[in-house]
């Protein structure tokens, strides 16, 4: 008989968790609110859309889950320090919400770049700012995810605005990363490849992009939003306790190259 005291895998369940997830009505947001259900937490997920919102929440409770829905435009600071003044302290923070506008760069506008750099990286900053805040102030220790892109670490055609916020996010991260490690809080991203939603799949049904997408990704298949979640679950619970101001790249392999 062995007296070997073999380690124990750390558990990835959040039971007892609170958290929060920004762009949760629909695609990869929707996912990671019900991965985490899923595992335990209780999710509260906020978007613009009340109807969304309340099927999602009605159909994680429906499969045994804890959920909540709060409208919340997170590109209003003001609203946004409203919402964590009136709710208690997160354990983890999905920081999903983002936008882009595919453009040749000498065809951007001022307003497409307002639009873009706002949502991806200030209201990003500014949501994860605002529940750090209460985190600390509740003495709680936790997890931030934010929600990059491979677009975060190389470039693409027609991506300027996309590939400037996504990479500005990462850096954000890292410095994030180091603020809050004396807090026990940690700050990691993870980076998709294209991932087929409702609002990505209109641009596959050109064969020469989907085809051209495709020959990037080496594993030969779009993402779907199942791919994420073991992701999400991983950098939200104690099995990722020494992972902190990293990307987490789910891309079928297009930045190995």
């Amino acid at each position: 008989m062995s007296d070997l005291s073999l380690p124990k895998l750390p558990s990835m369940r959040l039971d007892g968790r609170n958290a929060l997830v920004t762009g949760a009505g629909r695609g990869i947001g929707l996912a990671m609110a019900a991965g985490l259900a899923e595992m335990g937490a209780k999710v509260t997920l906020v978007a613009r859309s009340q109807l969304e919102i309340n099927t999602v929440a009605a159909a994680i409770i429906a499969a045994g889950g804890q959920a909540e829905a709060v409208v919340l435009d997170v590109s209003d600071l003001q609203q946004v320090n409203n919402f964590f003044s009136e709710h208690d302290a997160f354990n983890i923070l999905i920081n999903n919400a983002g936008t882009n506008r595919p453009k040749a760069m000498m065809d951007v506008s001022e307003e497409d770049y307002d639009a873009v750099l706002d949502l991806n990286v200030k209201s990003a900053f500014f949501v994860a700012q605002a529940c750090v805040k209460k985190m600390v102030a509740s003495q709680i220790k936790g997890s931030l995810i934010h929600i990059g892109s491979q677009m975060g670490h190389v470039g693409g055609v027609n991506r300027s605005l996309y590939c400037a916020s996504k990479w500005a996010l990462e850096g954000m991260n890292k410095s994030m990363a180091l603020d809050l490690a004396s807090y026990g809080i940690r700050s990691n991203t993870i980076a998709p490849t294209f991932i087929e939603t409702p609002l990505t799949k209109p641009f596959f049904a050109d064969p020469a992009f989907l085809q051209s997408v495709l020959n990037k990704i080496k594993l030969g298949r779009l993402g779907q939003v199942q791919d994420l979640m073991g992701a999400a679950v991983y950098l939200a619970s104690d099995a990722s306790s020494l992972v902190t101001g990293t990307s987490l790249v789910v891309d079928g392999g297009w930045t190995a190259e």
